[in-house]
């Protein structure tokens, strides 16, 4: 299957600004925040073009439904493509669960949610607006 793109790993917190903090102390740069202003729910950083986004356990709890784990092993597999709903249900049919169909998420953002073979998160994502310079 070709339809995804720029694999990244979430990491589930329930205290993002220390994780962020811990990360950029390790060379990270924040490349992305939601909301841009007061206390983020999702932070992506970058290090030598590897990517991790951080995300507040509450926010993934009632933004999104599911019930992370925020000790031991915990984590998310992000799957970006040009069609969430497409690649959804090709995952569906092709045996994933279903765990969220696809939904817009704050406006930017078309989501859906599905698992690995081990339960492992999988979302499904795209963009739902394309930057100004795409638009020429």
């Amino acid at each position: 299957m070709s339809v995804f793109r720029t694999p990244q790993v979430i990491l589930f917190s329930d205290d993002l600004p220390r994780a962020v903090d811990f990360y950029r102390r390790l060379g990270f740069t924040e490349t992305f925040r939601v909301p841009t202003d007061g206390e983020p729910l999702h932070v992506d950083l970058v290090l030598d073009g590897y990517k991790i986004g951080i995300a507040s356990a509450a926010s993934t709890r009632d933004d999104h439904g599911l019930d992370p784990v925020t000790d031991g092993h915990r984590a998310a597999v992000i799957l970006w493509t040009d069609d969430t709903a497409a690649a959804y249900e090709a995952l569906v049919a092709g045996g994933a669960p279903a765990l969220a169909s696809p939904y817009a998420w704050l406006g930017p953002l078309l989501i859906a949610w599905t698992a690995d073979p081990d339960g492992h998160p999988l979302q499904i994502v795209q963009p739902l607006t394309r930057p100004a310079a795409a638009q020429r």
